[in-house]
Formats: structure tokens, sequence, C-alpha cells
């Protein structure tokens, strides 16, 4: 089975999110994209966090109704920080029939020397880039070339979607919609739980 893994915050899960795995399943005729949720990120805090459970949660309501997807507690579960190696590590011992494609965005593919155990990244699961504005396919290629295994590296192509977690937590801040930025059901939950600052009784 081919297999993809988009980890993250999902601090929310936007339609970029789903965009992403949809082409990731398309182009490399993957047959299930899973949607890994951080539990505690190694290099950063998140801002805004409603917690773990929140934002699976949001991301189940996100998926929901497409068999493609799914999602995994598995780094909610592991104690520590939620280290990529680790993971592909657990996923990939759950069954020998597993060939793991990992899923990048451009910043995240450029910092990728910088991130624990980078070329058992690398060992364990083919990595798969989405460019973004700031990051060309030319430019990560220089970032990553210093580590056994970056050859193995290959690119999505996918329509340009100018939406992050983090703009429409600020659109929530100053009571902009957000509809069709996020999943309707994920409107909801933002809404009814005011999450990112949003007013009582707001629907986002």
């Amino acid at each position: 089975m081919r297999v993809g893994i988009l980890g993250g915050a999902f601090n929310p899960p936007h339609i970029g999110h789903l965009v992403c795995a949809q082409e990731a399943l398309l182009q490399f005729e993957l047959d299930r994209v899973v949607f890994v949720p951080t539990g505690e990120p190694p290099h950063r805090a998140l801002e805004d966090d409603p917690g773990a459970e929140v934002r699976l949660e949001m991301v189940e309501l996100a998926i929901a109704g497409d068999e493609r997807f799914a999602s995994s507690r598995i780094e909610l579960d592991r104690e520590g920080p939620s280290y990529t190696a680790d993971t592909l590590a657990e996923i990939g011992s759950g069954s020998s029939d597993y060939e793991l494609f990992l899923i990048l965005g451009g910043d995240q593919a450029a910092a990728l020397p910088e991130w624990h155990e980078p070329e058992r990244v690398l060992e364990q699961a083919t990595v798969l880039v989405v460019e973004r504005v700031n990051w060309s396919r030319s430019a990560i290629g220089i970032k990553l070339a210093r580590l056994r295994g970056a050859d193995e590296v290959r690119y999505l192509d996918m329509p340009l979607l100018q939406v992050s977690s983090s703009a429409v937590r600020r659109r929530v801040r100053r009571g902009l919609p957000i509809r069709y930025l996020v999943p309707d059901k994920v409107v909801s939950v933002i809404g009814s739980r005011e999450l990112y600052g949003a007013a009582e009784g707001a629907k986002a």
C-alpha cells in the first residue's frame, strides 16, 4: 500500500491541506493519505493552540466523508517531542506492505537539514514537496544537497492557494469570515468553541 503522510499542526486545517493531499494521491498514485497532527512540536511553540485533541477533532471533521483520507493520533499518544523520523518508523512497523511518502511544504523541506535525524527521514519515506512562493525547487535542492537520499525527493504540482492556518486565525480574530477557506464543519467548531478569539456565538 502506498501511503502518504501529511503532518502538521493543523491549527486549523484548511483547504490547502486537503488540496495538497488530493494532488499527492493523484500524482503519485497513493492509496491513502494519513493526516498526522503534531503532539509536541520539537522546534516551536504553537500560537493560539486549542490543544492537540481539538486539532485532531478538526482534522477528522475536515476529512470526514473522503475514504481516501485518514487521521492518526500517533504523535498525540507518544510522549516527548514529535519527531517525524520516529513517526515514520512507527507507521512503517505496522505493515511490511507500506510504502511511505512524506508530504512537505517547501518551507518545511528547506528546513529538513535542521530536523532530528533528517537522513533517517529520507531513508524511510519518499519525500514529496509542494513548492511555495518563497521556495522554488532549485532553492530547496540547494538546501537539501548535502543530505544522503536527497536525490530521491520529488515535487508536487499544485494550484497556488494563498491560504495558511495563521491567516485563518488572523481573520477569526478580526471577525472576518473564513467560510470556503476551511471546511464548513471546522468553521462550526471554531465558532461554537470561540477558538482563536472568535466572538461568542460567531459563525466564523
